[in-house]
């Protein structure tokens, strides 16, 4: 058997003949053209998310460049024509049983705020930037910003009320700390949508001394819709 030494010996030597690449046993036709590539895959044709609100749910439910498991994401919820667009970051894992955003304990306080403003959950539309409970850093990624931007386009409300810091950085590029007390114009595929950062009510749950500044946050949008 061939050694170690005389086995790389044998190597270099090649290398320093010029051979470059390795070939199979079968013979090769190295003058025939290259093969075209391929198309595109459809799951790829369809990343760019759509500009009509009605297939824009379909596409929320099934892309692949969006995280979560496609078919299995929470979609939004209410009345998109109702002029209030609550935007969270994703869904907490109880969510999933219960079939809704912002469910449990967090979804109780959620309701009192909308019933302090006169509204409910019909009279509002509510939505995710993510469909599934993921690692927060994914909902920085370029197709998950670029999905709630078009989200916000899409719907066009008067007012839009950004629940917590990862929508605030989509929409605003501003931290949530930085964001809040204020009402912002932001452009939007075109058009300028009026947006407010606010407190997530999971975390009113934790800091309750809070729910003054959020109360706030609701007059300024309440302000708006009248």
């Amino acid at each position: 058997m061939i050694g170690q030494i005389e086995a790389i010996s044998a190597l270099d030597w090649w290398r320093e003949a010029g051979l470059d690449v390795l070939v199979d046993e079968e013979p090769r036709d190295w003058l025939r053209p290259a093969a075209k590539p391929r198309a595109v895959a459809q799951t790829l044709a369809t990343a760019e998310p759509p500009t009509e609100l009605a297939t824009f749910w379909s596409w929320l439910r099934d892309s692949d460049s969006l995280p979560g498991t496609p078919g299995a994401r929470l979609l939004p919820a209410g009345d998109p024509a109702s002029g209030l667009m609550l935007l969270a970051d994703m869904p907490d894992p109880a969510d999933a049983d219960a079939g809704s955003l912002i469910s449990g304990e967090a979804g109780r306080l959620f309701d009192r705020m909308l019933a302090a403003i006169g509204r409910d959950r019909a009279s509002i539309y509510l939505a995710a930037m993510a469909g599934a409970p993921v690692p927060s850093r994914e909902l920085a990624a370029p197709p998950v910003i670029e999905a709630a931007r078009r989200h916000v386009s899409l719907a066009n409300p008067r007012i839009a009320l950004l629940l917590g810091d990862a929508p605030s950085r989509a929409l605003l590029g501003m931290g949530f700390a930085e964001a809040r007390g204020r009402k912002h114009a932001v452009n939007v595929d075109g058009q300028t949508v009026s947006v407010i950062a606010t407190f997530h009510p999971r975390f009113l749950l934790q800091r309750p001394a809070l729910k003054a500044a959020a109360w706030a946050d609701l007059r300024m949008a309440l302000r708006e819709l009248r």
